[in-house]
């Protein structure tokens, strides 16, 4: 292990970085893909809608439908085949395999957020809508001011599972001969025929990249949730609620907050 290490080790590292910089660049974009078709998949359409707004929305929904259930449905070792190859064949033109890469991890994120996004969006209580609405904001103000910060909160862990997983995905990418760490450890592998050792410095590469990745998403949520503690004041001198509270703990989330008094 320690021969391949000194010979290949720099080639290791160069094949994490592809891998890690297709996963960060097809996890974000395909966050914001998500982002889009699940926003556009819970515009409401109800008895008041014009029939123009009603027939519009069911095709696009029924075209978002198909593009999620089919690269929802199919291995992305198949759709990076199809997509590169495909391409080439049809416009003669080759894509540079690292834009590609990204651009085949971005649409199967894409795929996989938006219905990850659709139930952040369901999951937030009916009765803010119907509050939003209530005082004059349309449905884009509801969505970007009221249920989306509530809704990407909610989904960050999932958000995060999705990244872990394209780390591990990408290598399905060597299929078109993109020179991510996978693809060095098939090279490595065909010129020293050392394919236990070289799987072993692959495996501890992705266990520790993974690790990494989960251990900066957990930190990301704690500060998301803010302290522990946090001061309410009041402009109203004749109300007593200025203090310090403290959110119950998470055993109990069904405990009352505790109020300390004195400030």
């Amino acid at each position: 292990v320690s021969k391949i290490v000194g010979k290949y080790g720099m080639m290791f590292l160069q094949g994490a970085g592809v891998t890690l910089l297709i996963a960060i660049i097809g996890t974000l974009v395909g966050f914001v893909i998500g982002l889009a078709i699940g926003v556009v998949r819970t515009i409401p359409i109800d008895a008041k809608s014009s029939l123009l707004k009603k027939v519009f929305l069911k095709i696009v929904n029924a075209l978002l439908a198909i593009y999620i259930e089919i690269f929802r449905g199919t291995p992305m070792i198949v759709q990076a085949m199809v997509i590169f190859y495909g391409f080439a064949s049809i416009t003669g033109i080759s894509l540079n395999r690292i834009f590609a890469g990204a651009v085949i991890v971005s649409i199967n994120t894409g795929a996989y957020m938006a219905e990850i996004v659709r139930g952040g969006i369901l999951s937030i209580d009916k009765g803010q809508f119907e509050a939003a609405h209530s005082i004059g904001m349309t449905h884009a103000q509801t969505m970007t001011s009221i249920v989306l910060p509530q809704a990407i909160r909610n989904i960050l862990p999932a958000m995060g599972n999705e990244f872990v997983i394209n780390i591990k995905d990408t290598s399905v990418l060597s299929v078109i001969a993109i020179t991510d760490l996978f693809f060095v450890h098939k090279s490595v592998v065909g010129a020293l025929y050392r394919y236990f050792e070289s799987a072993c410095i692959v495996m501890v590469i992705y266990l520790t990249m993974t690790m990494a990745a989960s251990w900066l998403l957990r930190l990301w949520e704690k500060k998301l949730d803010g302290p522990e503690n946090y001061d309410l004041a009041t402009t109203d001198t004749l109300a007593y609620t200025s203090g310090t509270y403290n959110f119950p703990p998470k055993a109990d989330a069904n405990q009352n907050l505790d109020v300390r008094e004195g400030l």
